[in-house]
């Protein structure tokens, strides 16, 4: 049983998640991931920036700051701000911001070693840092950087801070495995302390991913009383991230029966947005906004969904603004074929789709990917192939290219039940393989071979470059009608050679 079923969540992914290698958004798109997080996709608090560091951040904390100021949301803008007298206090106020997170030390070796000062002397600081910023009217969260390590070796030091530190008008504490070294025992061990210790506070905990346990922790911290989590879009941030928001907030409510404000239809769009600026692709694996998630690659797994939805959980795809999709490769099976041409409303017989899903299972092993938008033009291609009887029949062929020297094709054909054979050399590899058609019907039937009069190569619309090409050609036929064929392929020459032999049997027939 969760002590505070409706759990805070504040995203850092303007500030933290900005310190991912690489990453540095510019202040038109941190306003942009602003407005979406607090308007769109309802998150309490986000924290934007930290003090003092460039030009930059100022004019992109104003900027969010007005924003939010003319929506009723500023008590929701947080700075990251350190203690240093008054310099983090004044630049946040000059950007118009109300709230500071003030950075302490929350372990005595870096109170010690990289501040050089006594535990007293840094509370004294601290103090200070506190008092000016409620003469600012400003409201003041803590941080305890290093707070996981100062549990694990000086919890002394941490009780000695806090003790103080709770009679001061500080409205949340931050509790952050800033090095990432905790798993979820020790979460519960130290946060459960800390609870026990200052029953009326508010406890934030802000998590790590080094060891991949930033969400594991965050629901540690969640079952032992911490009423906020901190993340991250995507799991940005430093080194190997901070907890993502789309995994916590799937868990909170699914496995533990939290409630947060979190409108999870934009999870996927806010994850793209900010995909889009950082330069940093989601993997395709990533719980709730990878690209995979919702695919069912497995023909087993569509064909149990077609009966009964066995195969689906509670995340379901709608839930995130999504939906679900059934992969289109070797392992599809007749299944997943089914499921696709239901969801595009159309209907084939048991042959149609066998032969639909032999076409696909090719592709497939060729490794190419089919999508949804290419399964129209699979299905009339493989339907129109099988149209009529087969009299001009490609039984081999070989095509080569060198540098400096004109392709060779060598052509292997069956006409009317008999064999003929014939290379040539050409201007490219399809004209070659052309030149051989025509040697065979001009040398060896005494037929003339249609003229090309038109080639053309496109993408299926909605199709991908590395699944299909389609190729139409139209040939001036011998009774001086145009003949208009089209071959779908992967691999451009391969499309070609389809439509060519498409429009031999339309002769022939």
């Amino acid at each position: 049983m969760i002590p505070h079923p409706l759990i805070e969540i504040m995203d850092c992914t303007l500030r933290d998640g900005e310190q991912t290698s690489g990453v540095s958004f510019m202040p038109h798109e941190k306003l942009m991931i602003a407005r979406m997080l607090l308007q769109k996709v309802k998150v309490d608090r986000i924290e934007v920036a930290s003090a003092r560091v460039s030009e930059g951040e100022r004019e992109a904390v104003t900027m969010i700051c007005r924003y939010a100021a003319s929506v009723g949301l500023l008590d929701r803008v947080e700075v990251l701000g350190f203690v240093d007298g008054h310099e983090s206090v004044d630049w946040i106020a000059s950007c118009g911001g109300r709230v500071i997170n003030l950075l302490a030390k929350g372990s005595r070796k870096h109170c010690e070693e990289q501040l050089h000062k006594s535990p007293q002397e840094h509370l004294d600081d601290i103090l200070r840092a506190i008092d000016y910023a409620v003469e600012k009217h400003m409201d003041v969260n803590l941080y305890l950087e290093d707070w996981s390590s100062g549990m694990k070796d000086s919890p002394d030091y941490v009780f000695g801070l806090m003790d103080r530190l709770v009679k001061t008008p500080v409205k949340r504490f931050l509790l952050p495995d800033t090095l990432g070294i905790m798993n979820p025992l020790q979460c519960v061990e130290y946060m459960r302390k800390m609870v026990k210790h200052y029953p009326d506070s508010h406890f934030d905990f802000h998590a790590h991913n080094d060891y991949d346990l930033a969400v594991s922790n965050s629901l540690a911290a969640v079952l032992c009383g911490c009423r906020g989590l901190h993340v991250t879009v995507n799991g940005l941030g430093e080194r190997c991230g901070n907890a993502p928001l789309a995994s916590v907030q799937a868990i909170l409510t699914d496995q533990f029966g939290a409630e947060t404000h979190i409108d999870e239809s934009q999870l996927f769009a806010v994850s793209q947005l900010v995909s889009g600026y950082s330069g940093i692709a989601v993997a395709p694996n990533q719980p709730i906004v990878g690209e995979n998630v919702f695919t069912q690659v497995a023909g087993v797994h569509a064909d149990g969904d077609r009966k009964d939805n066995l195969y689906c959980n509670e995340l379901k795809p709608e839930r995130f603004g999504r939906k679900r999709e059934y992969a289109l490769g070797k392992n599809s099976g007749r299944a997943n074929i089914a499921k696709n041409l239901e969801e595009l409303g159309l209907e084939l017989t048991p042959e149609q789709t066998r032969l639909v899903t032999k076409r696909i299972t090719e592709l497939g092993d060729r490794k190419e990917i089919v999508t949804q938008d290419d399964l129209p033009y699979i299905v009339s291609d493989v339907l129109k192939q099988k149209e009529g009887e087969q009299k001009v029949k490609l039984l081999s062929y070989m095509v080569s290219t060198s540098y400096g020297l004109k392709p060779i094709a060598s052509v292997k054909v069956s006409i009317n039940g008999k064999e003929f054979e014939a290379d040539s050399t050409g201007d490219g590899q399809f004209d070659a393989f052309v030149k051989s058609l025509r040697k065979i019907y001009k040398e060896k039937l005494g037929r003339t071979f249609p003229l090309l009069a038109n080639y053309a190569v496109s993408i299926p619309p909605g199709g991908r470059t590395d699944a299909l090409v389609q190729t139409v050609i139209t040939w001036h036929g011998a009774d001086g009608n145009l003949i208009r064929t089209r071959g779908l392929d992967a691999d451009q020459t391969e499309a070609a050679i389809k439509a060519t032999f498409k429009m031999l049997n339309l002769i022939e027939q």
